[in-house]
């Protein structure tokens, strides 16, 4: 048997261990990856790109979008994207409390988005004045700050799909300072994030 390590094994395009890189995840098993390499997928080119573009946001800060890109990744349940993102939310400076108050937050909102998206499916009064008795003290005084944690809570909510939550958290961020451009770049990078999803997995 020669000395030849797992890692020493996985070989990857240059754009795909760029993409890695970018992300933190050299450590991470990528057979996805890695079949999309044998065919020298474009898309891994286009994927990069935007994961790139989308963590370089003019509206919100470095900390934000390694923050905003761990929450996103634990609502998808991405465990190598969320070891990933924890790395680089440590590289631009977030304490541990908020790395846990996002994944709390993607948590959280994943409870509410069922919860409220059955509310307005149904459209019926009598689900609409019975109590929800869902705590959420985490809302109250986030580490984050109750502007970025609704941002958070908004670009979950759409990820889930839910047009209550995601109506609700848009006008309550909006109301919070937020603008246009920063709620569009929080939702671009959310996106990014669930394409990257399914690649690296």
């Amino acid at each position: 048997m020669s000395n030849t390590t797992k890692k020493d094994m996985i070989q990857l395009s240059e754009t795909s261990a760029e993409l890695v890189q970018l992300i933190r995840i050299e450590d991470a098993p990528l057979p996805i990856l890695q079949l999309l390499d044998s065919t020298d997928s474009r898309y891994i080119r286009d994927l990069k790109v935007n994961i790139s573009n989308a963590l370089q946001s003019t509206t919100l800060t470095e900390t934000e979008t390694a923050l905003l890109a761990l929450s996103i990744a634990s609502n998808q349940k991405n465990n190598a994207l969320v070891v990933g993102f924890q790395k680089l939310a440590l590289e631009k400076g977030a304490s541990i409390e908020e790395q846990n108050e996002a994944i709390s937050c993607a948590s959280l909102l994943a409870g509410n988005n069922v919860f409220y998206r059955f509310r307005h499916f149904q459209q019926k009064e009598s689900y609409n004045n019975m109590q929800a008795k869902i705590k959420m003290n985490i809302m109250m005084k986030p580490v984050l700050g109750k502007e970025f944690f609704e941002l958070i809570s908004l670009a979950v909510s759409a990820v889930n799909g839910c047009e209550m939550c995601v109506n609700a958290h848009e006008h309550s961020v909006r109301e919070l300072g937020a603008s246009e451009e920063r709620v569009w770049d929080a939702i671009r990078l959310s996106s990014v994030i669930v394409s990257l999803d399914k690649v690296v997995n």
